[in-house]
């Protein structure tokens, strides 16, 4: 692996092979580099990283990393032998791109192309900054924090009923903890589903031992308790913030790179940015779908594992290719494994395949006939079949989805 501690000063000499700078050592940073080379970019590909870990994989932070099964999660990449210059402990501060420049807390340095990767960042709690025993779930560092707070089976309050707030109180019950989940809205996941669909989940939780508290809103954090806008007070020797993400993309505020009201850099189909030379991929950039009708953020692993190869291609000058997937993403919680694909957005009806409090179910969107979106609750084969007929444009008969016997594909028309 080559590792440098200092980047080079701007500027190529010519006859010097053109350098490909990938700021962000996440998922789709790391897929990037490596799609650069499988695809055949010949010159040089580097890779920052703020933080100062090998590049790792995230999944593994809120499951068995958290719950200390495993030590780390880092990229089985040989960056050495496919040279790959890695630039770790290395943050961004700021773009230059007349001058096709990166600014960094180490220094300035040159590009030729650069692809931007820089994922998201954690919202935290208003007024919880310096208080002793808050954490947020993110970085490596994040679980390394929180793992001894599960070993001693702490009293904890999740703020945020969301994906990786269930996740983390999946953990921390499996782990021993008295666990206590407070949640604005009126069921879980009531940013990512609709109510019908969230409302049966929340059963989930006292089956698990975890208490959900709905429609409860944080007034005041201190150290050791969480006092809500009611006046009840929890006490907390942990709490832990899973309330959303947004692109991190502060520092690229003043660089004339467009970005939208979400902080989402603003791609186009082909993942290139308004600034030339300069692309966006993952978390940190949003894409127009013409599959749903509108511009899209995709804060999941797939999409950061399947955008750097259509970049990569269109970085390389081959026939421009268009990035418009099927979204698709998962969690595991409180013992169930739930999957979604699709976006139900726009869909103007909602077909149940079984009934949700079973063990195994699924919910089909439709638009006009047309399957848009699946989430399906132990039922892989739903999704597997589902994402296919949706990259399709597949029609279904409503009648025939609906029965849970019979395979998601036979109500084909």
């Amino acid at each position: 692996m080559t590792e440098q501690t200092r980047p080079e000063q701007p500027g190529r000499d010519q006859g010097q092979p053109e350098r490909v700078v990938i700021a962000g050592a996440g998922m789709a940073g790391v897929q990037t580099a490596v799609a650069l080379r499988e695809q055949g970019w010949p010159g040089r590909v580097t890779l920052l990283g703020a933080e100062p870990h090998q590049p790792y994989d995230r999944p593994p932070l809120s499951k068995a990393i958290l719950l200390g099964k495993a030590e780390g999660s880092a990229f089985e990449v040989d960056f050495e032998a496919l040279g790959i210059e890695l630039l770790l402990g290395c943050e961004v501060t700021a773009l230059r791109p007349e001058v096709r420049t990166l600014d960094t807390e180490s220094g300035p340095l040159g590009y030729d192309r650069l692809v931007l990767a820089t994922g998201a960042e954690p919202v935290g709690l208003p007024g919880t900054s310096g208080i002793a025993g808050v954490h947020l779930l993110r970085t490596l560092d994040d679980a390394e924090r929180l793992r001894p707070v599960l070993e001693r089976q702490h009293r904890i309050v999740v703020v945020g009923a969301g994906w990786i707030g269930a996740e983390f109180a999946t953990a921390a019950r499996e782990a021993g903890c008295e666990v206590t989940v407070v949640e604005a809205a009126e069921v879980p996941l009531a940013g990512a589903l609709p109510r019908e669909v969230a409302a049966p989940m929340a059963a989930w939780y006292a089956d698990a031992g975890a208490e959900l508290r709905t429609s409860a809103r944080v007034a005041a954090v201190e150290e050791g308790a969480v006092r809500l806008q009611d006046g009840t007070q929890l006490t907390a020797d942990a709490v832990v913030v899973g309330i959303g993400a947004r692109p991190a993309t502060r520092w690229l505020r003043d660089s004339g790179i467009a970005l939208g009201e979400d902080g989402a850099i603003l791609a186009d189909e082909q993942l290139r940015t308004s600034a030339p030379g300069v692309w966006a991929v993952g978390d940190c950039a949003s894409f127009p779908s013409r599959r749903y009708g509108r511009r899209m953020l995709v804060h999941h692993w797939d999409n950061a594992l399947q955008g750097p190869r259509t970049l990569a291609a269109n970085l390389l000058g081959e026939e421009p290719a268009a990035y418009d997937p099927v979204p698709y993403f998962w969690s595991e919680q409180f013992g169930r494994f739930v999957q979604y694909a699709g976006d139900h957005g726009a869909a103007d009806t909602l077909v149940w395949r079984g009934e949700p409090d079973g063990a195994a179910w699924s919910v089909c969107w439709l638009q006009a006939d047309r399957l848009v979106a699946v989430l399906a609750v132990g039922r892989p084969r739903d999704v597997a079949q589902g994402r296919k007929m949706i990259e399709a444009g597949a029609t279904v008969d409503p009648v025939r989805l609906a029965d849970p016997a019979s395979p998601l594909r036979s109500a084909l028309l």
